[in-house]
């Protein structure tokens, strides 16, 4: 088995070129004169949609069910049959198994992390795993996939290049944000536009966007210029609050971005199909974003760890009764939707958690508790085999029994398929070199 991701939380290389040219802190403008610059490889999508379950979603209720198990380990579903002769999802995702033909489902994932959701979340969406060591967001965290794809290849449209919704998604009730989602050490001005209002409001809108009653385009022009010549007189310590301003002013001047956020454009029709709740709503807005240039939106699907897929009691009807028909309907509408406008070849679609859940029930209530050894998660899209599985879980869905893969693999897979090389040298705001993700390897059975 692959061993899981070895040495320091964050693995520094000697010193070197302490001077060296960086783009961080830089607005969208000169990110855009300066793309062409920024080292890539050929890339298979353009942008990517994660869906994270937030919380460590059931792979044996869902993608990777075992009905020849014991009644303590298959559960109350029964498996179903999906689009791909012998791969059979969970009864309650009738939907996404209409979908197999499109997707690669990986079922053989584990990492070192059990019981600190914030550290397998951080190990999930960087590939960096920290063992056990919990905490909330921290400035030298590895940075998002879409700070890294946001900075290599930015948008060609004024439109933010990453997006969180719905959640800033907490490590606990009322805990500190969990790692993962933000730009680290790249800087504050890499970390994601974050859309805190439900898009499933009617009264939905996004009026940090549009400029005040009291200040007309002339008067908000003299105010960024008197901006850049104060900004010009600072020294040290300023660039992250610069970088912020500037992205500010693109984002109050950018007719695509608000544009994108006017969900109440779509037809009632598709935005039942998505759900009418706060989560299918959020992917619809997504691909709304997708659509006019954002490179990568997270949908983080909990507001804290523990309030949506960490099903250690009560699973069975909180899967079948909520998660699971809202997962259902959002990403096969999803699908559907980028197939249908000619979105689906060049958008990578990423459905994971943090982990998966224990092979045995438990006796708190009929439910799973954490399960790092062995989880699935599911990809679709964007340069990604249709109707593929990688890998298998053993006749419990404890253990990998194929083809096992870290959180580094399916990262550095990411990153393959958006073009950004995963062994790609960084560099932090104090010029110091740091390796993206050293530890994985894409995945190339995966790959189309």
């Amino acid at each position: 088995m692959q061993p899981n991701c070895p040495g320091p939380r964050i693995s520094r290389r000697q010193m070197i070129q302490v001077g060296a040219a960086s783009y961080l802190g830089l607005g969208l403008p000169k990110l855009l004169r300066a793309r062409d610059a920024r080292p890539t490889t050929s890339a298979s999508a353009d942008a990517c949609i994660v869906i994270f379950l937030n919380g460590g979603p059931s792979h044996l209720d869902m993608w990777d069910p075992k009905p020849d198990a014991p009644a303590e380990v298959r559960g109350e579903f029964k498996p179903i049959p999906t689009t791909v002769p012998g791969v059979y999802f969970g009864e309650h995702l009738p939907k996404f198994a209409g979908q197999m033909h499109r997707c690669s489902v990986i079922r053989s994932a584990h990492h070192s992390v059990n019981n600190a959701h914030a550290a397998a979340v951080y190990c999930a969406l960087t590939g960096h795993d920290r063992g056990e060591i919990g905490g909330g967001a921290r400035p030298d965290d590895y940075p998002a996939i879409g700070s890294v794809v946001g900075m290599q290849r930015p948008p060609t449209a004024a439109v933010p290049p990453h997006v969180l919704m719905p959640y800033i998604t907490k490590e606990g009730a009322g805990g500190p944000p969990q790692p993962g989602f933000f730009g680290g050490w790249l800087g504050k001005p890499r970390d994601p536009l974050i859309i805190l209002r439900d898009p499933n409001a009617a009264d939905f809108a996004l009026p940090e966007l549009t400029l005040g009653p009291d200040i007309d385009p002339s008067r908000f022009d003299a105010r960024k210029v008197l901006e850049s010549k104060l900004a010009a007189t600072r020294r040290g310590g300023a660039d992250d609050l610069d970088g912020i301003r500037a992205r500010a002013y693109d984002l109050l001047t950018a007719p695509a971005m608000r544009e994108a956020v006017r969900i109440d454009r779509e037809p009632a029709k598709l935005r039942d199909a998505y759900g009418r709740n706060i989560y299918g709503q959020s992917v619809l807005l997504s691909r709304r974003l997708i659509e006019a240039g954002t490179r990568v939106a997270c949908v983080s699907w909990a507001p804290d760890a523990n309030a949506t897929w960490d099903t250690h009691g009560n699973n069975f009807q909180k899967l079948k009764g909520e998660l699971l028909p809202q997962l259902d309907a959002a990403f096969s509408t999803l699908l559907d939707d980028l197939a249908a406008r000619g979105m689906l070849e060049r958008t990578l679609v990423v459905v994971v958690g943090d982990f998966g859940r224990t092979p045995k029930i438990n006796t708190n209530g009929a439910g799973r508790d954490h399960w790092n050894f062995c989880y699935s998660l599911v990809m679709a899209g964007g340069g990604v085999k249709g109707g593929y599985v990688h890998g298998a879980s053993d006749k419990i869905g404890a253990k990998p029994s194929r083809n096992p893969v870290t959180p580094a693999d399916v990262i550095a897979t990411v990153y393959e398929c958006l073009g950004v090389p995963h062994d790609l040298e960084l560099r932090d705001r104090l010029a110091r070199p740091f390796v993206l993700c050293p530890w994985g390897h894409p995945i190339r059975e995966v790959l189309a």
